[in-house]
């Protein structure tokens, strides 16, 4: 990630994600492994709400195969988050998204990452093409 794309206007989706009084660690900020259940959040609603995507019946999931997270600066309770999702990659079977963490009315992001997912036939365990729904919603977040 370049710092040109360090900046809101990057990113052509976003979700609030309210944080939680159990987010905080000892040190009064957002303990690290929360910011991947963020990332999990703003994927998967984006999926389920513009894809379609099924978690409980579909007969093709999404598996995480690689995420990565960078912080910049702490966010802490009751900040509420500005989760932006782009999509670096779309593959026959996989997708890599980029994912920023913003806290509400900052350019910069608090923290930014990455996260791979391999769609996957439910009850073959294997890699399958992309749905077309959900590669038609995924398209809309390429960065042209």
């Amino acid at each position: 990630m370049t710092s040109s794309l360090e900046r809101r206007s990057a990113y052509p989706h976003f979700l609030a994600i309210p944080t939680r009084w159990m987010d905080n660690d000892v040190y009064g900020h957002v303990n690290n492994v929360v910011y991947y259940a963020y990332f999990d959040t703003v994927i998967n609603e984006y999926l389920i709400r513009e894809g379609g995507l099924d978690i409980r019946d579909g007969a093709v999931v999404g598996y995480c195969v690689e995420s990565n997270c960078r912080y910049h600066r702490p966010v802490a309770f009751p900040e509420t988050i500005d989760a932006g999702l782009r999509v670096a990659h779309l593959g026959n079977s996989s997708v890599r998204y980029e994912i920023g963490l913003f806290r509400q009315g900052e350019d910069k992001p608090a923290a930014q990452g990455h996260f791979v997912h391999v769609f996957v036939d439910r009850a073959q365990d294997k890699p399958t093409a992309i749905p077309e729904k959900i590669r038609a919603c995924l398209e809309k977040l390429i960065l042209k």
